[in-house]
């Protein structure tokens, strides 16, 4: 097996690889925040969060702040580790 197939496909996208570089470095982040340094639509954030939630990469906290919803989002322990090993075989690749 060579190291291209160890990159983790649910981190091809430009948007997830986005997504988990920004919570790599904060502890929360909210939907709109994300949205505008992403620069993409709700839409696609929306699909692209749900997919990492659904592998356990991201959690996502849905609360009220008064009468307004709020969405945020963090990285788990097992999404951390596995965006580190991601990472980890770009470098890998990049050297060879």
């Amino acid at each position: 097996m060579g190291i291209i197939d160890k990159l983790n496909k649910d981190f091809e996208s430009r948007v997830r690889l986005g997504i988990m570089s920004i919570l790599m470095v904060n502890k929360w982040v909210d939907f709109t925040e994300m949205k505008n340094l992403l620069n993409i639509t709700d839409g696609n954030l929306a699909s692209h969060s749900s997919a990492l939630e659904k592998s356990e990469y991201i959690e996502v906290k849905k609360e009220f702040v008064g009468k307004k919803p709020k969405t945020s989002y963090q990285v788990t322990p097992r999404g951390r580790a596995a965006f580190k090993e991601h990472l980890s075989y770009l470098e890998k690749l990049m050297k060879s």
